[in-house]
């Protein structure tokens, strides 16, 4: 049964949806592969659209992309549309294309997964689809993580290497405030990090007046530029150099 905070937030986000217009399903931005790519999905919260531009995780698959035109997978998903980016992964790594993968395309995925608020928990049940499908992720990043009805974004699995974090406390929505790993022998908690937007509030612009009026601290988290370079940073950190552009060569 959805709790009160589910119930404000369901309603807040439906509000926000209705005002920015629906959502698209998205499509793909790189068609195929010679060899595995470096697979990162984001998932945004509520019922944002996946191609909104004024959230911060929107903005940093953006960044990728231009970065990694090629060799790197970048795709951010709304989370209710998580069975998407499940199949997507599938097909990427299905290298010789004959519908199944072998134990050697699992073996050779590297999966990088993030999100925030309902997008957040969407990142950690991905990532337990991958567990059941005998995959390995490298990282998840959980931003001010919302649990979604029927979910559990606390509990790492085990097939993740690395999980981050970052929450705030304030406001009628905020974030789980530790995540722990199902098997510390296989999985290590990067961080547990706590931000007050209280003391050190963020402007975020161009969000609608419910979303500051109903949602403040909890929008602040994902706009802050703190935030977003320490998630940019472990993402990063598990990709490979950027190809130089032609002006830099």
């Amino acid at each position: 049964m959805l709790n009160s905070t589910n119930i404000l937030f369901l309603l807040v986000s439906l509000a926000f949806t209705l005002g920015q217009g629906g959502s698209a399903s998205p499509a793909s931005t790189v068609e195929s592969f010679a060899t595995s790519p470096v697979i990162v999905i984001g998932f945004v919260g509520g019922f944002i659209s996946h191609d909104n531009a004024i959230h911060g995780g929107v903005q940093l698959a953006a960044r990728l992309r231009k970065d990694y035109p090629s060799r790197v997978f970048v795709q951010v998903y709304e989370n209710h549309h998580a069975e998407k980016a499940h199949e997507e992964i599938l097909r990427l790594l299905d290298a010789d294309h004959d519908g199944d993968l072998s134990a050697e395309e699992k073996q050779k995925a590297r999966i990088i997964i993030y999100g925030h608020s309902w997008g957040a928990s969407e990142t950690v049940n991905l990532a337990r689809e991958l567990q059941s499908d005998g995959i390995p992720v490298l990282l998840t990043i959980q931003v001010d993580s919302v649990a979604k009805h029927g979910e559990d974004d606390s509990l790492i699995p085990s097939n993740v290497a690395q999980a981050a974090n970052f929450y705030q406390s304030n406001g009628f929505l905020h974030g789980r405030p530790q995540i722990r790993a199902a098997d510390p022998s296989h999985t290590q908690i990067v961080e547990n990090v706590r931000f007050d937007y209280a003391a050190n509030p963020v402007r975020c612009e161009g969000y609608p007046w419910f979303a500051r009026a109903f949602e403040k601290p909890h929008i602040e988290i994902e706009c802050d530029p703190n935030v977003l370079n320490r998630v940019e940073f472990l993402i990063r950190s598990k990709l490979p150099a950027p190809a130089l552009s032609a002006a830099a060569q």
